[in-house]
């Protein structure tokens, strides 16, 4: 397998295990992120939360001296790994645990030897014959199934002699692998960079901060291989970072190794023997192709179905995947590439998943079988509910829930959260409404917007707004599109510190974290916006048809007003003064 050279060559070069490609490391030098510029193509600026002693520091990436030659691996090569159904143990590298002493020397020592539950009113509901379990993997130390292979990696790259004591490890991942290795990080002394994209939750990054990680966000929009995706921005820091190491889970053969080998054997034992399907949701690729390599070994008739979101490309075959989704709110599973460490020759059969069916039955799971699970749990027993029905009396199928609700306690877990994306009904959540709550936005007495164009320098924007008596305002192009917001409190804090100056245009400082809101929509929805957000922005779509010959139209967003929680209040309170007048006025007849 192809490598990146380092800086400086390690003279030692020894291989993770048989399987395995070359795992990167340097020679002695001081492991201290250099603070200043590095190249990084199309990234202005990254953030690393560092050490709780000082959280303020950031990388500033520089992107006009970005180096045309990129240092790294892709996470998508063939794979090398020998393993064939009936092959010899003899040549395995696999390795045997013992079991654990009743004090545990540490808590990674706690990874493993999760619980296996009993499924039984969920069955019921979806009309299933089958015996239907869990295998419950948030119960491993940091919270995940990926914690087995964060040891693993982490254990064997020690034993290679690519891990040693003072060295640093970096890793693109959609948090999990992180806290993984943030754990083991923690335990054994190694400082711990996680690179993840923008669209994983906070709670993940509180978690890394808390164990002593360094966090970088990327966008969540950036392919795989592009320089600013977690991947690229992972190589471009373990390029700059002297004895540093991406243990790279998309490659490592440890990943699928440790499911191989724990995983696939607690569910033999604890099932006696007996599986019927195996059910698992599908990431790195390394539970669903470690585990299903042991199954179909010992039980030769076992159904293996894998589970790929919507926007997704893993499954098979390829028209599987064909959508016009390109974003999907479920984390830790699903790729815009084919990871190494997939084999999806052992996937018996596919099924692609939605956001909407998965929150659902995560929360079904625990509101149900008090099951503490996160999304990507409900997308894995939302497919096996399904495929399950197949199944008859007596066999068994089991469902691996990877993590736990912690991760996720203001995404799926919040009625709002889950309303906003359109998961829930509002109506669904509210026994009784008050009389408000289903009339349209049009009856607001909305005044003419104040927008304002990209090129209107900072300074003026704040006179007009003060004089017109506005905390903010759209910010459009000539056509009327919607470019973004600028509020007040945000172009002052800037030029404040420094980042912009009065006469930088507004295009600088654009807000674009707004809720918008149509004026077919109720104002119970517009209520439950403005608990959290200062103001909506009320837009009005309209269809632009193109030229004459031209097929096709374009659907354009229209600013028609701003609201905010002041406008719903004087309505309301409007509106049952003149009520509450006009009773009093006909006591009095």
């Amino acid at each position: 397998m192809p490598s990146v050279p380092s800086t400086k060559e390690s003279p030692v070069k020894s291989p993770v295990c048989p399987h395995a490609g070359k795992l990167l490391s340097h020679s002695n030098g001081d492991a201290k992120l250099r603070e200043g510029s590095f190249p990084l193509n199309g990234i202005e600026k990254l953030t690393v939360v560092q050490n709780p002693e000082d959280s303020s520091k950031t990388i500033q990436i520089n992107t006009k001296n970005a180096s045309p030659e990129r240092k790294w691996i892709r996470p998508d090569l063939p794979s090398r790994c020998t393993w064939s159904l009936g092959a010899s143990k003899a040549d395995s590298p696999h390795t045997q645990f013992p079991v654990a002493p009743t004090i545990l020397p540490d808590i990674l020592h706690r990874i493993g030897d999760t619980p296996m539950v009993r499924i039984n009113k969920i069955p019921k509901v979806f009309g299933l014959k089958c015996e239907l379990l869990a295998k419950c993997e948030y119960f491993n130390a940091g919270g995940s199934v990926k914690d087995r292979i964060s040891l693993r990696m982490v254990e064997d790259a020690e034993r290679a002699g690519i891990l040693k004591p003072g060295d640093t490890i970096i890793e693109p991942t959609s948090g999990n692998t992180g806290i993984g290795l943030a754990l083991a990080a923690a335990v054994k002394g190694y400082r711990c960079i996680i690179v993840m994209p923008e669209k994983m939750s906070m709670e993940k990054v509180d978690v890394l901060r808390a164990l002593g990680a360094e966090i970088v966000r990327t966008p969540t929009s950036a392919r795989f291989d592009s320089p600013e995706s977690h991947v690229g921005v992972a190589w471009r820091l373990k390029n700059e970072i002297p004895n540093s190491h991406i243990l790279d889970q998309y490659r490592n053969p440890s990943n699928p190794l440790a499911h191989y080998d724990t995983t696939a054997e607690e569910i033999l034992e604890q099932c006696d023997g007996k599986v019927d399907m195996l059910v698992v949701g599908a990431g790195t690729g390394g539970t669903i192709t470690g585990v299903a390599r042991k199954l179909k070994e010992r039980c030769p008739n076992i159904k293996i179905v894998g589970v790929d979101p919507e926007g997704s490309i893993l499954a098979e075959p390829e028209e599987l995947n064909k959508t016009d989704k390109t974003q999907y709110e479920v984390e830790g599973i699903g790729y815009d590439f084919i990871p190494t460490v997939l084999d999806r020759s052992v996937v018996d059969a596919w099924y692609k998943s939605n956001d909407e069916e998965s929150f659902n039955m995560s929360r079904m799971l625990i509101r149900d079988e008090g099951l503490l699970c996160g999304g990507s749990s409900g997308t894995a027993m939302a497919a096996a509910v399904n495929v399950a029905k197949e199944l008859k009396e007596g066999q068994r199928c089991v469902v691996i829930l990877p993590d736990s609700i912690r991760n996720y306690m203001s995404k799926f877990l919040s009625d709002k959260w889950m309303v906003q994306k359109g998961f829930l009904r509002e109506e669904d959540l509210m026994v009784k409404k008050p009389w408000w709550w289903n009339l349209k936005l049009q009856g607001l007495n909305m005044s003419a917007p104040l927008t304002v164009l990209p090129t209107v320098t900072c300074q003026k924007t704040i006179k007009i707004l003060k004089e017109k008596g506005f905390d903010q305002a759209p910010v459009v192009d000539d056509a009327g599109l919607i470019l973004g917001m600028v509020t007040l409190g945000n172009m002052l804090s800037s030029i404040l510190a420094g980042k912009i100056k009065l006469s930088d245009p507004v295009s600088k400082v654009l807000y674009k974290q707004f809720k918008q809101i149509r004026l077919t929509d109720n104002l119970g929805k517009l209520s439950r916006i403005l608990e959290t957000d200062h103001f909506a922005l009320v837009v009005h779509e309209q269809i632009q048809c193109k030229c004459i010959g031209v097929p096709g139209a374009l659907l354009k967003q229209m600013v028609f007003g701003v609201v905010t929680a002041v406008d719903l209040l004087n309505f309301v309170t409007g509106r049952e003064r003149r009520e509450r007048s006009m009773s009093e006025s006909t006591d009095e007849l």
